[in-house]
């Protein structure tokens, strides 16, 4: 049985989300004001881009002096699965509304994606509000998180390298986590070419090339198994 969900829902579905994020957004903070952004500059990119390895990847580009409609481009293919995340949502909840979804869709990270296929595979029903409790808690979380680094400085960490390194891993983990929450048998497959494409295509040519090759390699494999079960 579906149970109804809404914006309460959603912001409690976020809690894990937020403790994740927050130490992660204060990490981008410092690395940014590090690497020369100041401080309003750092929160501008959490505020307008919310997308945390992106947001990494963009301060090392402009550490290394690439220019501005390059890292443009480049950081738009890193992103470019995000397109499918609001179809798939709507997909698994038979359509449900869509009246408010540029707001909403706005808010569609990697880990917020996850939580929210978490939350149907556990009997939540789909709602507009549910989404937006659950993406814009977590969005609150990444901006003040990005607020308390950019103000702690670029030295914050220097301190504690143990930390520094762990929260390298942090994003990674959160996202590995939902995933296996909701993984089945069926799935595996699909993974593991994902996988193995990804990790082929970055080892010869370059991470934006392995991403792109496991999101292809797994749509794939993911069409040619539904289609052979149709079969």
């Amino acid at each position: 049985m579906m149970r109804q969900s809404g914006v309460a829902a959603g912001v409690a579905e976020a809690l894990p989300l937020m403790l994740g994020y927050f130490p992660i957004a204060f990490s981008f903070g410092v690395a940014a004001t590090r690497n020369g952004l100041s401080g309003w500059e750092a929160l501008a990119l959490s505020v307008i881009v919310f997308a945390g390895a992106a947001q990494f990847l963009a301060i090392a580009l402009v550490a290394g002096g690439m220019p501005f409609w390059l890292g443009g481009l480049t950081l738009a293919a890193m992103n470019l699965r995000h397109v499918l995340y609001g179809p798939v949502l709507l997909q698994k909840a038979g359509g449900g509304a869509r009246r408010r979804a540029a707001i909403w869709a706005f808010a569609l990270t990697d880990e917020v994606f996850g939580a929210a296929l978490g939350a149907m595979a556990r009997g939540l029903r789909f709602s507009e509000g549910f989404m937006g409790g659950l993406g814009f808690a977590a969005y609150a979380a990444w901006v003040l998180g990005t607020a308390a680094g950019a103000w702690a400085g670029g030295g914050a960490l220097d301190g504690f390298p143990a930390v520094a390194a762990g929260l390298d891993f942090m994003l990674p983990a959160l996202f590995l986590a939902l995933l296996l929450s909701i993984l089945n048998r069926a799935q595996v497959p699909v993974i593991v070419v994902a996988g193995v494409a990804t990790v082929a295509v970055t080892w010869a040519v370059s991470g934006t090339a392995g991403l792109f090759a496991g999101m292809i390699a797994g749509a794939l494999t993911g069409v040619l198994r539904r289609g052979g079960d149709a079969v």
